[in-house]
């Protein structure tokens, strides 16, 4: 069992990193405010079993397998450049009346949010690279990487949750065609310019 002081300070990088800007924050923003909180949370759902599958994949070696591959870590790392720049255009030429719609559009969102995190090779290097320093070496090492992706999801889905509540608060104020389009194209080229500087960030 790790100490609580361990995980305290374990959440706490996590806190810092995940308020970071990145990929997940301007997503959930751009859908958020533009097409409302139920799409945002579906859109968490997705982004938290993403990190949970690439944490447990981690667990078991993985994720260090793809880290240690250049031609791996280049396929998934343009790989996920290109779907956020999908995402990005998607936003800039959609509608705004998404949140009216029925159960399949929360479906297609959660897909969405997980799909980006299984094609970020930041989250990957994440475990493999900071969460290793967390464990004790002479405690049993599956449990302390699973306890650690826990609290790690935990956190990052708490902060997606709370973009999503601040974002979608100006949901109603984007009634209005023209504000909406206007946000949600701004929104979408900040979203395109995230995609771009996460590709420059993550070249080795």
């Amino acid at each position: 069992m790790l100490p609580f002081t361990t995980l305290l300070s374990f959440a706490l990088a996590s806190t810092i990193i995940e308020l970071t800007p990145g990929p997940n924050m301007t997503y959930l923003a751009l859908v958020s405010a533009s097409e409302g909180r139920r799409v945002g949370f579906a859109t968490v759902a997705g982004v938290a079993l993403g990190l949970a599958v690439i944490g447990f994949a981690a667990a078991f070696g993985v994720a260090e397998l793809i880290s240690a591959s250049p031609l791996a870590y280049e396929i998934l790392r343009w790989a996920g450049v290109a779907f956020m720049l999908y995402l990005a255009w998607d936003g800039w030429r959609g509608g705004g009346d998404v949140v009216a719609s029925d159960a399949r559009v929360g479906g297609r969102y959660f897909l969405r949010g997980l799909v980006t995190n299984l094609l970020n090779p930041k989250a990957a290097m994440f475990y493999v690279a900071v969460l290793p320093t967390f464990i004790d070496a002479a405690g049993p090492l599956l449990a302390q990487t699973v306890t650690l992706t826990v609290v790690y999801v935990l956190v990052a889905t708490l902060i997606h949750a709370g973009i999503v509540v601040l974002a979608g608060a100006l949901e109603p104020l984007l009634n209005d065609p023209r504000r909406e389009r206007i946000a949600r194209r701004s929104l979408s080229a900040l979203l395109a310019l995230v995609a771009v500087w996460f590709g420059w960030t993550t070249a080795r």
